[in-house]
């Protein structure tokens, strides 16, 4: 049986893959008022705001995002479900909803994927979207208290382990782990993502993207790209990548650096350039596709999107750049002992 990975891999091997742009910003632009995300669900707290739960209450919204997405030549599509978990829907009186809300989300993706797939029969792949959450398991909120943590390992994972299992249920092929700040809580959202894979008697494959949160190439938890890599390798991911963190301009030596080392696809969205003082992104589309256009040009990528600010417009022109470039090819780095501290350490053979 061929897998979902196995088809991945497939197309990766014939050319650059392209994913899909912003969500956040793209539902921003239809001006939605709190009525219409609090939709006929009865809750309590204001939901302006909380865009997953748009799944449910107007599923239009992330069903046109997703297939303007696909319309501009994603071959992977995200499902609307950043913060569609127990902790972040606590916020706003939800969390009862994100099984639900994750079903939904997946099930317009998989819908507009399949849809576009039938259409021209080039296959379309669907990541079921997973964020940080706003708590960290690496770092205390109380400068005061460094050893307190506001949530455990245990309970971080239950968190993930809930929305892993309702994506996959409503038909996603990956669990996209997205703008990781805390490389702990990845891990934590791994070892969910396996285990949701050992309760079904199948993989369940991952993908996962860092985010770096200043220019030296760290994240929030201080891991540079290289330990964080040697810190997650063993999870097999089908991707490893950059996401969200600056413009793909000051990406540049850290997208050098990861395809260098990893022997899996390297998948690289960035946001439009840095934010003006409004908080808008005005990089344009051709800027864009040209800046991570060098990247596949030097045959550092196999996947290529946009994160924070991008539009279809950016895929649009992110994938008429890419066409005809000769994807990555995966190194065969040594077997040897990679441990990683918030620095990589290599033990020589």
């Amino acid at each position: 049986m061929t897998t979902a990975r196995d088809r991945l891999f497939a197309e990766a091997a014939r050319r650059i893959l392209i994913t899909d742009g912003a969500f956040g910003t793209e539902i921003q632009n239809w001006k939605l008022g709190e009525a219409a995300y609090a939709g006929e669900l009865g809750l309590a707290h204001d939901q302006k705001g909380n865009n997953d739960i748009l799944a449910l209450t107007m599923p239009e919204v992330p069903r046109k995002i997703t297939q303007a997405y696909l319309e501009a030549g994603a071959d992977i599509v995200s499902t609307n479900t950043f913060s569609a978990n127990r902790i972040s829907q606590a916020d706003y009186g939800a969390e009862h909803l994100v099984r639900e809300i994750n079903i939904a989300s997946a099930r317009i993706a998989r819908e507009a994927a399949d849809a576009a797939e039938a259409a021209d029969g080039r296959p379309r792949f669907v990541a079921g979207a997973i964020g940080p959450t706003n708590k960290t398991l690496s770092l205390s909120p109380d400068v005061n208290d460094p050893g307190y943590r506001e949530i455990d390992f245990d309970h971080l994972k239950q968190v993930y382990r809930e929305q892993v299992d309702a994506l996959v249920e409503g038909g996603a092929d990956f669990i996209l782990i997205e703008t990781i700040f805390d490389t702990l809580n990845a891990k934590a959202g791994i070892m969910a993502t396996i285990e949701a894979g050992e309760a079904l008697g199948r993989e369940v494959p991952l993908m996962l993207s860092m985010t770096l949160t200043d220019l030296s190439g760290r994240n929030l938890s201080g891991h540079t790209v290289e330990a964080f890599w040697h810190a997650v390798r063993h999870a097999r991911p089908v991707t490893i990548g950059l996401n969200c963190s600056f413009g793909a301009e000051q990406l540049r030596p850290h997208v050098a650096t990861l395809a260098k080392l990893a022997d899996t696809l390297v998948m690289v969205y960035p946001n439009a350039g840095l934010p003006n003082e409004l908080g808008e992104y005005d990089e344009a589309p051709a800027t864009t596709a040209a800046l991570v256009g060098e990247w596949a040009g030097a045959g550092q990528v196999n996947v290529l999107g946009g994160c924070c600010g991008s539009t279809p417009a950016h895929i649009a022109a992110i994938a008429r750049g890419v066409a005809g470039l000769a994807p990555r090819s995966l190194p065969r780095p040594p077997v040897v002992t990679r441990l990683a501290g918030l620095e990589p350490f290599t033990m020589a053979a």
